[in-house]
């Protein structure tokens, strides 16, 4: 757009390649004219339009050639800028003339954009803002244009300038707002244009690519469409092509859009991927093109050109149509030299063919750098023979030499190990000269020198280090530093501005100052852009700076300085730096640094005097310990300016910490004079230089260095040893902080050779800058062993392009690639894998890799040849060696055992076409067959699927080969082949870098296309085979919403029942991300339809644990992944696998050594020499050192964690490679974590077990017992016994035994005192481990402990006379007896025991026992009267002892509880009767005392007595009695019994049918109770025989009861009688019947009887009269009347016989229900019994005698006596003692 640029170009120092485009091809042109023209080589310097000077043939005087500027003709072809006045500069003129002020500045179409400045600098230096490629390398070329006097020039010119730039600087900014208009206005002009709107390039034709023919031009264009302009960039190979360091070669063009890039006179070398890249401020695009460059086939053409070189040499032949074969022989060998010697290294190469005067490209490299030639070293090339001869060698000499040949068909290359040893110190004991010295960073103020630290010490530790400068010019050197510094970089100060030094370094010790390192390059103390402009820089290719903004005016005080930061901080120095201020004056800015005490708002200026002047600067004398804060102000003339951002605190302190010692050094064999030392790196080193190995004689204590340089990497192989002798190693690690301890000594190892020879020349795949392989050399170096090896090893890999077909295959890029790539695996080679002979030497070449080894028995010759270019890029022609006594090989007809190249392709070996199948090849026969550890190509891959496809792009899988070839896979090689209606394509590389993963993305391809694929496996043999071709794949976009397969499914862990499966997630996710996925299983031999689903849940692992298999059964599984759209299609199905645990398979084990280190440890026993262990954690391989240390030795390999803790939870798993599946997993879950941490502890911090802590007891006599024991403990263990922290020792007051036996540990006292008031220790000690158990004793327990033990002593004393055993105590017995008893001791049979009770003897010996030492005393039914206190004493002639029982207040009732309690238990349970008055709930106990208290409970609730429910005892029956029972009476009852403890409780439950029974069963006693009161009833007043005299009357009265009152009826000899005058019946009051006689005559005898009967019942008394002439006979009447006839009832009368009660007539059953105990009914007495017992009484009752007669003792129960009121002197005279009821009453 018209106007305007780019914001790219017009802000930033930044321009468009495409604006010096017309610049190009002008100075092209001139370059062209003038080479057609001219005669010669001669040459002229031309200038042209700013650009630096270049070569010209023109003539042979040099003279100034300077374009004016720019033709209209190229200014209208070119987008670059150009002025409307030029610079005035004349062509013919030297020196720049006076520019015009100011000059407009347009573009191509002429539209004013701003103003251009001239800046002066110098006569032939212009300043401008030009940058990139093309600057730099036209500044470099024009260094030889100026000399020496550009200095004094530019000053001179400097001063004459001054005013006019002044004057040029205000007519600039008078005119920049005018710029600005202009710019406003286009800006303003293009957004009103639709048209013209920005947006990203875009190709509108891509460049197409193209096969020509040698020494043909070829030409690639492109359309572009984009706006702004796009900055167009041409490539290849991915490196940016520039015309000016290729005159004549490369020709770039832009007109418009349409953009070429013209190659001219293509070779071999042109062949190439080219892109063109375009960017603008809206984005970036690219295109790809190819070019192959083909070469006639042919005898070589004389009449060809002579091809095109860098650098012409005169007589040279051609190479063209040759193919030449390059030997190197005579070649060196290991080499010793000591500083200060000279070294010559030569090599005879011989070329085949033989051509004179040809000269092949001959390099020497050291660890992989380009040797220049220099005053240390000088190459020379006789012809035949290469040298390189290191003058005054130095410790920076020692290293790996490497003579690179290069001829057009490759290259060939010789290594070999330079040792050099340090020069004899000066002084005695001094240490050996730094190395390596080097300055790091360069300005005005200061240098930051560097070096390293020397390996020999002088048998003191180095004090530090002393620095020296040296003025380029001079032989004086200045010590810099005071004081020595140990750290191994110093910042040097004190430099003056431009001038250029050189630095040593010397070591110092307490013995004295070593000699100086060799000194270092020379540098300049000047600014980086100075530098660079010294170095020739010129002006820009208009001359001219385009001012697009406002230029800063005089006096402008200077802003803030930008991005402070620390850079370097030790405890010696700090080194700050900055960038310069956007706001400056026109004038130079200085700086002053300022330092603040962090906490503290005190700033201090540190460069007082002197302004600093490079925006870097570096402080001294700084504390060490405290922290810093810095800021940084600009000065100039206007004044000083404000303060940057301080920085954040620093700790003035070494940050870099010396190394750790490495570990784990191990030594082994490798030929008859050297041995490999391998080791661990040291863990968390930072900034590692290298290590130091050191050796030493088994015996001696002589350490000598076996490197004087530091080497990388963990290997090292030690030369130079004597053989037969035994060597221990050690290593230390370097870094600039210092040298760390020394490691552990190795194992001792004889030095003898190792079988199968060794690693030559100190040689490792490690050493080196960048390793032995890749890096400038492109190639691991050929390690021919002309020092010791013992065995001629294999051919030497040999890098080079294919001679036979002129082209380079895809194998060449390959070989290449794995040659680069071997690099990175460097770690992965082993040392089995050694760099071999020369074929010169001996060895025998040919193109043989070996397959895996026959099954045994079989006799067939089946190794596997790699016959075609493709597969042996290991491999060399198939010819015979140059050298002579090599066995005649024989011929064997070998198939290959895959398939071969594709589309049946015939490919030419050794000159010869021939189909695969049929080559013969040349195999020694003398050889012996390689184990299948051996190094071989791998078998091809197989099993190549899509797992993603796009428009252009589909990303591959394929599965690992089965052989590997006996070396670790490095990488893979995929081609690819387009498919157009069956028919094939040719193939391409996918890849020019090999892949480590088995997925590639294959790019670059067509939408709806057809591909096949194949794909190479490489290891550090070299590439195998491809495989078959693929499966046709169409190359369309997948856009299913499900994700695609999972891949790279691998199997491990293999067991009888289980395996572990492992995949990779599909490249393909889908719609949405992937979130789990689903295992399906089935036999390997079973139907689609028996897949089946290991889990039913998806899991997000990307592993699975496979169990419950099935032994011997092979299976094979698949993957399925899925997303939120669902399940997508299936992985490829795994290679059947068996179900079996073979045999040697280990589990990993779980240890925690002695140290507390927890380490997993798996052990194989199927190793072969390649295989080495991988740890993994939930199956990714571990890569944090810093939690798990890995360690190898033998079969045997420990993963130890470092600091284990919840972050290392997981499934670890380990796995051998080079075996069959060796591998094992394990689960380290939370729990066993735990325990194993727990376990740690214990191990770390050994603890001796105790069984029991430390403890007291006492003992006999009162003595004290301290004790302990241990569970175990050794011979060894010891103990120390501590009081109070102070020792204890056996002695009469402690007595101390140690049963080691039994663990026990003891210290006896005799008795305690005040003072042994304290805390007494035991302190345990067995080996590391410990232990101690503590006893306090103070205060009231040690009180008590005192107080027991002074008791004890009086017992001790006590019993040795009759004592107490157990003292008096109490039981009670199940009868509820208490019996008192004590057990006594020491009694003989004078022994005497007396019982007392409240001080008065018990004398009641039938309550005395003494049986067994057991005296007792029994207290039946036990009462309050019982309480008391009760003593026994013991005594004889040695003395007495008492013991007293109180059984008052508390002890009686304790005492009386236990009763309870017993009387409690032998309770029945409750039972429940019925009464005539209700219910009653009882139960019986087996004594009942009355102090016995109970609680009778209704529904858990204490029962309320009344008159309705009452409670009681009889006897041993407990009672409660609920009179009238209701329904509210139902429920549950207890009794409960207290015995002071929480008692017993019976229940019943009241309710239901037992109460119903209950109730009934009442009613019915409640009748018969009411029947039986109210019946009618005879209750007394009739005797059984009444004796009386005739003529006297009879009086009889008894009570009659009865309700309604009773009928009464009188009988005589059972017939009824009625009252008359003889004899009266009388009836009176309901209540009283009377039976009078008067005149009682003989008639009048009989048996009466009265009957008295109601609606209740009858009842009848009856009695017998007797009547009597005479007076009473005594032995027949029982009875007697009165005077007035009335019967006389007294004492000596047997009660009368009972009457029985009958109810309606029917006499009553007596009741069998338990009634309350009353006394039993008198047996009832007829008149004979009652003459009967008269007679026994001997007596007679007579009338005078009735009176006197004793109370009779009859057992029978008188009737009530009648209530009449004549009854009282029948009372009198029955009842002389008294009433008649107390006469009657038992």
């Amino acid at each position: 757009m018209p106007g305007s640029l780019p914001f790219y170009q017009k802000h930033q120092r930044h321009y468009d390649h495409d604006y010096r485009s017309s610049e190009t091809q002008a100075l092209v042109s001139k370059y062209r004219a003038s080479s057609r023209s001219s005669s010669g080589y001669p040459a002229h310097t031309c200038t042209s339009g700013g650009y630096p000077a270049h070569t010209c043939n023109s003539g042979y005087a040099p003279h100034i050639c300077t374009g004016h500027g720019l033709t209209s003709a190229r200014t209208s072809t070119s987008r670059g800028l150009t002025a409307s006045s030029y610079s005035g500069l004349e062509q013919s003129s030297q020196l720049t003339k006076r520019a015009k002020a100011t000059h407009l500045a347009v573009d191509r179409e002429h539209h004013i954009i701003g103003y251009v400045v001239p800046i002066f600098r110098g006569s032939r230096e212009f300043a401008g803002g030009y940058s990139g490629v093309e600057d730099s390398r036209l500044k470099a070329t024009s260094a030889s244009m100026w000399g020496q006097d550009h200095f004094t020039s530019g000053l001179e010119m400097e001063r004459s300038e001054v005013s006019s730039r002044k004057v040029t600087i205000r007519e600039s900014a008078e005119r920049i707002s005018l710029s600005k208009t202009i710019y406003e206005n286009e800006e303003h002009s293009k957004r009103m244009n639709k048209d013209s709107l920005m947006h990203a390039p875009e190709f509108v034709i891509k460049p197409r690519s193209h096969t020509v023919w040698e020494n043909q031009s070829v030409r690639l264009h492109c359309t572009l469409s984009g706006w702004p302009n796009p900055h167009v960039v041409w490539y290849k190979n991915n490196v940016t092509i520039d015309p000016i360091a290729h005159p004549g070669k490369y020709k770039i063009e832009s007109s418009y859009s349409v953009h070429s890039l013209e190659i001219d006179r293509c070779d071999f070398d042109d062949t190439a991927q080219y892109h063109v890249s375009a960017m603008n401020a809206k984005g970036e695009q690219s295109a790809y093109a190819s070019v192959v460059v083909k070469r006639f086939k042919g005898e070589m053409d004389t009449s060809a050109p002579s091809p095109r070189r860098s650098y012409p040499r005169v007589g040279q032949v051609s190479e063209y149509g040759i193919t030449f074969k390059t030997h190197i022989v005579d070649t060196f060998g290991v080499s010793f030299g000591r500083e200060g010697e000279t070294m010559s290294l030569g090599c005879t190469v011989i070329i085949h063919p033989n051509l004179e005067r040809y000269q092949p490209g001959v390099e020497w490299y050291r660890d992989d750098v380009l040797l220049a030639p220099s005053k240390w070293h000088q190459m020379h090339w006789s012809g035949d023979r290469a040298t390189l001869t290191l003058t005054h060698l130095n410790k920076e000499d020692e290293g790996l030499y490497t003579l690179r040949v290069t001829t057009k068909s490759g290259y060939e290359t010789y290594s070999a190990y330079v040792f050099v040893r340090d020069a004899d110190a000066e002084v005695e004991g001094a240490p050996g000269a730094p190395l390596d010295v080097r300055c790091l960073d360069a300005n005005k103020d200061y240098v930051i020198v560097s070096w390293k630290q020397p390996a020999v010490d002088g048998g003191n530790s180095i004090l530090g280090y002393f620095v020296d400068r040296c003025e380029v010019g001079t032989n004086h050197w200045i010590q810099c530093n005071d004081t020595p510094v140990k750290f191994a970089r110093l910042p040097v100060t004190g430099l003056v501005e431009g001038r250029s030094y050189a630095f040593r370094v010397r070591a110092v010790n307490k013995s004295g100052m070593s000699r100086p390192s060799r000194t270092s390059e020379p540098v300049a103390a000047v600014d980086a852009a100075d530098r660079a402009r010294m170095r020739g820089t010129s002006a820009p290719v208009t001359g001219q700076i385009i001012v697009t903004e406002e230029e800063p005016a005089e006096g402008v005080v200077p802003g803030k300085p930008l991005e402070l930061e620390v850079t370097e901080a030790t405890k010696n120095y700090v080194v700050l730096s900055w960038k310069p201020p956007g706001e400056r004056g026109h004038e130079g800015i200085m700086y002053y640094v300022e330092k603040c005490v962090s906490g503290t708002d005190s700033w201090q200026r540190v460069n007082t005097e002197i302004p600093v002047k490079s925006p870097r600067f570096a402080l001294f004398d700084l504390a060490e310990g405290k922290s810093y804060s810095f800021r940084v102000r600009c000065c100039n003339s206007a004044g000083v300016g404000e303060p940057s951002p301080p920085t954040e605190a620093t700790t003035v302190g070494d940050k870099l910490d010396v190394p750790a010692a490495p570990e784990r050094v191990v030594a082994t064999r490798n030929t008859a004079t050297s041995v490999v030392v391998s080791w661990e790196k040291s863990r968390h080193a930072k900034d590692l230089v290298g290590y130091y190995i050191e050796t030493s004689v088994v015996g001696s204590d002589t350490w000598e260095p076996c490197n004087n340089k530091p080497v990388p990497g963990s290997r090292f192989v030690c030369h130079g040893l004597v053989t037969g002798e035994t060597y221990v190693f050690k290593v230390r690690a370097v870094n600039a902080a210092g040298i760390s301890m020394s490691s552990q000594e190795s194992e001792p190892v004889l030095v003898k050779a190792a079988i199968g020879g060794g690693i030559p020349h100190g040689v490792l795949p490690e050493m080196g800058p960048g390793g032995n392989r890749g890096g400038l050399t492109q190639h691991g170096p050929r390690w021919t062993d002309t020092h010791d090896t013992v065995q001629p090893p294999a051919d030497t890999t040999m890098l080079r392009g294919n001679a036979l077909t002129d082209t380079p295959t895809p194998t060449a890029k390959a070989e290449a690639s794995v040659a680069a790539n071997a690099k990175a695996n460097a770690n992965s080679v082993e040392s089995q894998y050694p760099a071999t002979k020369s074929p010169n030497k001996g060895a025998k070449r040919g193109s043989v890799s070996w397959a895996p080894e026959l099954e045994s028995g079989s006799g067939s010759v089946s190794d596997v040849v790699s016959n075609t270019p493709l597969a042996a890029p290991i491999t060399a022609p198939i010819t015979a060696p140059i050298t002579a006594a090599i066995t005649p090989p024989i011929t064997a007809l070998i198939t290959p055992p895959l398939a071969p190249a594709c589309n049946g392709e015939e490919e030419a070996i050794g000159g010869s076409r021939e189909p695969l199948e049929k080559r013969k090849f040349s195999v020694d026969a003398t050889a012996q067959r390689p184990r299948r550890d051996s190094t071989a190509s791998p078998a091809p891959p197989f099993g190549i699927s899509v797992l993603e496809c796009v428009r252009d792009s589909m990303v591959l899988g394929w599965k690992q080969p089965a052989f590997v070839g006996g070396s670790d896979i490095i990488g893979y090689f995929v081609d690819y082949r387009e498919v157009f209606d069956g028919l094939e394509g040719q193939w391409h590389e996918a890849n020019i870098q090999s892949v480590s993963d088995r997925a590639y993305r294959v790019c670059d391809l067509k939408e709806n296309k057809k591909y096949q694929f194949q794909v190479r496996a490489a290891n550090m043999a070299g590439v195998g085979i491809p495989s078959l071709p693929s499966n046709t794949f169409l190359c369309e976009e997948w856009t299913i919403a499900v994700p695609g397969p999972p891949h790279d499914l691998q199997v491990t862990e293999v067991r009888s029942s289980s395996l572990v499966l492992l995949w990779k997630p599909p490249v393909y996710q889908g719609r949405d991300a992937v979130n789990g996925f689903y295992v399906d299983i089935k036999e390997a031999g079973a139907s689609e339809e028996a897949w089946r689903g290991i889990n039913k849940k998806a899991t997000d692992s990307k592993f699975i644990k496979i169990e419950n298999l099935q032994e011997g059964e092979k299976y094979v599984f698949r993957v399925r992944a899925q997303n939120n759209a669902g399940v997508g299609n299936a992985s490829e199905v795994t290679e059947p696998t068996l179900a079996e645990t073979k045999a040697g398979t280990k589990e990993i084990m779980v240890d925690v050594d002695d140290d507390g280190v927890i380490s997993l440890n798996f052990e194989c026993s199927a190793m072969s020499a390649e295989s080495k262990f991988v740890w993994s954690k939930n199956y990714e391989e571990i890569s944090d050192t810093e939690r798990i240390a890995v360690e190898t030795k033998g079969s045997k390999a420990k993963a130890s964690f470092l600091a284990p803790g919840e972050e290392d939870i997981g499934v670890y798993s380990c796995s051998v490679t080079h075996t069959d599946g060796a591998s094992a997993s394990y689960d380290l879950t939370a729990e066993e974590l735990k325990k194993l941490l727990e376990t740690s502890h214990d191990h770390k911090f050994p603890i001796i077990p105790l069984k029991s802590e430390l403890a007291v007891e006492l003992q006999e006599k009162g003595r004290v017992r301290f004790w302990l024991q241990a569970e175990k403990i050794s011979a060894n263990g010891k103990v120390d016994y501590v009081f109070n922290d102070n020792s204890l020792s056996a002695g009469e007051k402690y007595k101390m035994n140690f049963d080691k036996n039994t663990g026990v540990i003891e210290m006896i006292m005799e008795s305690l005192t005040p003072k042994d008031e304290g805390t007494f220790t035991f302190q345990l000690q067995d080996g590391k481990a410990t232990n101690q158990s503590s006893l306090v004793l103070i205060g009231d327990v040690f009180k008590a402990l005192q107080k027991e033990s002074e008791f004890q002593m009086k017992e001790w004393v006590r019993k040795q006379g009759p004592h107490f055993v157990e003292y008096l105590g109490f039981e009670v017995t199940p009868e509820c007896c208490v019996i008192l008893k004590c057990k006594v001791g020491n009694i003989k049979k004078d022994t005497v025991a007396l019982w007392q009770k409240d001080g008065q003897e018990i004398k009641s010996d039938q309550q005395l026992s003494f049986t067994e030492g057991v005296l007792k005393l029994e207290i039946a039914q036990i009462s309050k009267k019982d309480a008391g206190v009760y003593n026994i004493v013991l005594k004889d002639d040695r003395g007495k002892d008492t013991s007293t029982l109180n059984l008052t207040d508390q002890g009686f009732r304790d005492m009386m509880n236990e009763v309870f309690s017993v009387i409690a238990n032998s309770s029945t349970a409750l039972k429940i009767t019925s009464t005539d008055e209700g219910i009653r709930l009882y139960t019986f106990v087996s004594y009942y005392n009355d102090l016995l208290q109970v609680t009778w409970h209704y529904k858990d609730s204490a029962i309320s007595f009344s008159d309705r429910i009452k409670s009681g005892v009889v006897g041993e029956q407990l009672w409660l009695q609920i009179k009238e029972p209701t329904e509210k009476d139902t429920g549950k009852y207890a009794i409960e019994f207290n015995d002071g403890k929480g008692g017993l409780r019976r229940t019943v439950e009241l309710s239901g049918q037992a109460f119903d029974d209950a109730v009934a069963e009442f009613k019915r006693l409640k009748a018969a109770a009411i029947a039986e009161r109210n019946r009618a009833r005879v209750k007394g007043g009739l005797p059984d025989v009444v004796t009386i005299q005739e003529g006297k009357d009879l009086n009889l009265t008894c009570n009659i009861s009865g309700d309604p009152v009773p009928e009464v009826t009188w009988l005589k000899n059972e017939r009824e009688i009625v009252s008359d005058d003889h004899l009266l019946l009388k009836f009176e009051s309901g209540k009283f019947a009377s039976f009078i006689i008067t005149k009682v005559n003989s008639d009048d005898s009989g048996k009466y009887s009265i009957l008295v009967k109601n609606k209740f019942g009858t009842e009848s008394g009856e009695f017998t009269l007797q009547v009597t002439q005479g007076p009473v006979d005594l032995g027949v009447t029982s009875y007697l009347t009165d005077q007035d006839g009335n019967v006389m009832v007294g004492p000596n009368t047997t009660p009368p016989k009972k009457r029985t009660p009958a109810t309606a007539g029917t006499k009553q059953k007596p009741s069998d229900s338990p009634v309350p105990k009353t006394p039993p009914p008198g047996k009832q007495v007829d008149g004979r019994e009652n003459v009967e017992q008269v007679k026994e009484t001997g007596k007679t009752v007579t009338e005078d005698t009735a009176e006197t007669l004793p109370a009779p003792t009859a057992t029978g129960t008188t009737p009530e006596t009648p209530q009449h009121p004549d009854a009282e002197l029948c009372d009198e005279a029955a009842s002389p003692s008294g009433s008649p009821e107390e006469t009657t009453a038992q």
